[in-house]
């Protein structure tokens, strides 16, 4: 029996605004202290100029789904954000080979050859094949680090694991339900896993640069992977979720 009430309906675009979209996946199981724990997915889809699609933190690809994103652009960016949103990442890129991934740091050597064909690395500055029309940030860890994005023209921000944010009456588990609160990842409290969070903390100065220009961006929504995304207030959610990077 599973332990979440997906986001349905799952492995479709849901439109969040003009040429913007985010697509409600799976769960998967993550491993952590011998545990399972199973995580909703969720990825985003911006329209660039000439039809061209960036494709973030994709999750499953169905037959279906190829078929809307086909009928919305040709797919030419794969994101991997961080070196645990990446296992997807292969099979858009075998649907769409003339596709661009682009990965954060560790991302290749962390995915056992899973990822072979990388074209660029993610830093922390927007490549020119999207600048005019999304930012981009780069916050360093020692485990991990994560870029984030914000799409201007629908004032997006798109992150994954820097913000969770479980709603409790969709966990049917008594024990993730006590894990979930235990860890202070719940909405409306969704932050970094504070065992990820002290990661970050190591890398001190770098992080809270980073963390300056997320704040900086004039943010009303904010896409994450993992539990309800924020369609409004974004800018006072960032200031919350990251006051401890400040």
């Amino acid at each position: 029996m599973s332990c979440l009430k997906l986001y349905e309906p799952i492995n479709t675009l849901k439109a969040i605004g003009d040429d913007i979209w985010i697509v409600d996946g799976p769960k998967i199981d993550f491993k952590l202290y011998g545990l399972k724990l199973p995580f909703p997915t969720r990825m985003t889809v911006i329209r660039l100029a000439g039809n061209k699609l960036w494709v973030h933190s994709p999750t499953e690809l169905t037959p279906a789904l190829k078929a809307e994103i086909e009928a919305i652009g040709e797919v030419a960016y794969l994101i991997a954000p961080n070196r645990i949103h990446y296992w997807w990442v292969a099979d858009w890129k075998a649907a769409w080979p003339a596709a661009e991934v682009h990965v954060a740091p560790k991302v290749k050597e962390h995915s056992g050859g899973r990822i072979n064909a990388v074209e660029a690395e993610l830093g922390p500055e927007a490549p020119a094949a999207w600048r005019d029309g999304i930012e981009q940030v780069l916050v360093p860890g020692s485990f991990m680090a994560e870029a984030v994005f914000f799409h201007r023209a629908s004032r997006t921000v798109i992150l994954t694991d820097l913000i969770e944010n479980f709603e409790l009456d969709r966990i049917t588990c008594f024990w993730l339900r006590w894990l979930i609160r235990l860890a202070g990842i719940h909405h409306p409290h969704g932050r970094v896993p504070p065992d990820l969070r002290q990661t970050f903390r190591l890398q001190g100065d770098e992080v809270r640069i980073a963390v300056e220009k997320i704040l900086a961006w004039p943010a009303e929504k904010v896409v994450l992977a993992h539990g309800k995304w924020y369609r409004e207030n974004g800018a006072a959610e960032l200031a919350r979720a990251f006051q401890w990077a400040l």
